[in-house]
């Protein structure tokens, strides 16, 4: 049977889709020998072949050369073969074309479901390929369902999840919203793809910066650490080789305009930009902002740092609920504690005091062994042994 229109249709797809007309002719192929069989009820071994170059659609019956036959619809006589062609001999296939009344309005149909069917997995596999490159970026896209909590939203015709711990405290969205997510995951499903998308993770904040900041994105300027509690406060440590550049600036834009358009997109969260530093007391320093730091002492064997802060500095650097000492923590690495100059200064006092009072009590024996007087314990030591 003839099929112009069908070819040209699929010459079509693979213009416009990308998609090889031969990955469609070979499932075609395949679904029209199920659906022929299921037609004619028969048992005979055929194939479908589709001839682009001919616009056709061959039917063919095959039955095998027997010495006696058992299935009439799987095998021949060697006889009635030779009938045929005389070349044939036993084991050989016999090929027949078959022609099958009303199949075409059934094979039409089977065609329509296949070429759907393919043409969903063939889309769903590209869009995997071409988004699986995108794991850990920065992607716009729509918001095409609300479920409860989950928000889904459309990446490459491929649906991607965006779960309620990967919202951020301010976020609120509506069906028709495009919005900007970090992908944070993908992985092959028996479903299609599953992907997962982020707008808490410190990834977000950081791809957003690539973006505004042309010097991030060229390289002059790098992002070292970045840590992140979403809705609520970023510190993010940046460096430059170039010493004419200042990192922090260039971050920070001229009168704010990079950050507050960064700030903007995460609904009012604080941005801490901090110059990186190699010195691990100049680096801890510096974490603690907003606040000023007045002395830092460090002990290497622990990882950790006592932090002196004016008094009136202490709230600030420690932070509501801890949170700019816990932040600061992790974008060190070290363990941190802070103290305020008075505190210090007394526990200071009172280790003096005390060094103090042993320096006394030593003197003071010191001075008895000098007049000939022993120290009372030593005193009963001796006294025994008389």
């Amino acid at each position: 049977m003839k099929s112009q229109d069908f070819f040209l249709a699929l010459d079509e797809l693979e213009r416009t889709k990308r998609i090889k007309k031969e990955v469609f002719i070979e499932a075609l192929e395949t679904a029209l020998v199920i659906a022929y069989k299921k037609h004619t009820g028969e048992a005979k071994a055929v194939e479908v072949k589709l001839d682009p170059e001919r616009s056709t659609v061959d039917i063919i019956a095959y039955q095998e050369v027997v010495e006696q036959v058992e299935d009439k619809d799987t095998q021949i006589s060697l006889e009635d073969a030779r009938l045929i062609d005389k070349k044939y001999k036993l084991g050989d296939r016999v090929a027949e074309k078959v022609s099958a009344k009303d199949f075409g309005r059934i094979a039409a149909q089977t065609a329509k479901q296949v070429i759907m069917q393919k043409l969903r997995e063939v889309e769903s596999d590209i869009a995997y390929s071409e988004l699986s490159q995108k794991e850990g970026e920065l992607i716009t896209c729509v918001v095409r369902r609300i479920d409860g909590k989950n928000v889904y939203v459309e990446i490459n015709k491929l649906e991607a999840l965006l779960m309620p711990q990967d919202q951020a405290p301010n976020d609120r969205f509506n069906v028709g919203d495009r919005v900007k997510v970090f992908v944070k995951k993908i992985k092959a499903g028996a479903r299609g793809p599953q992907i997962t998308v982020s707008r808490t993770a410190a990834g977000f904040v950081k791809r957003l910066f690539e973006l505004e900041v042309p010097e991030i994105a060229a390289g002059l300027v790098t992002i070292k650490a970045i840590v992140r509690e979403a809705g609520y406060r970023t510190k993010m440590a940046v460096y430059s080789e170039d010493g004419n550049i200042d990192p922090v600036g260039a971050c920070v834009g001229n009168r704010g305009m990079r950050v507050n358009a960064i700030v903007s997109e995460l609904g009012g969260e604080k941005v801490d930009i901090i110059p990186w530093d190699s010195d691990a007391l100049e680096f801890i320093a510096r974490s603690l902002s907003p606040a000023k730091v007045a002395m830092v002492e460090v002990n290497d064997d622990e990882h950790a740092a006592k932090v002196i802060v004016d008094d009136d500095t202490l709230s600030l650097a420690i932070g509501r609920d801890g949170q700019n000492a816990r932040l600061a923590a992790r974008l060190t690495g070290w363990k941190i504690d802070i103290k305020s100059y008075s505190s210090y200064m007394q526990s200071k006092y009172a280790e003096g005091a005390e060094g103090a009072e042993e320096i006394e009590t030593a003197e003071n024996a010191e001075n008895a062994n000098e007049e000939g007087e022993l120290p009372a314990d030593l005193g009963e030591d001796l006294g025994e042994l008389e």
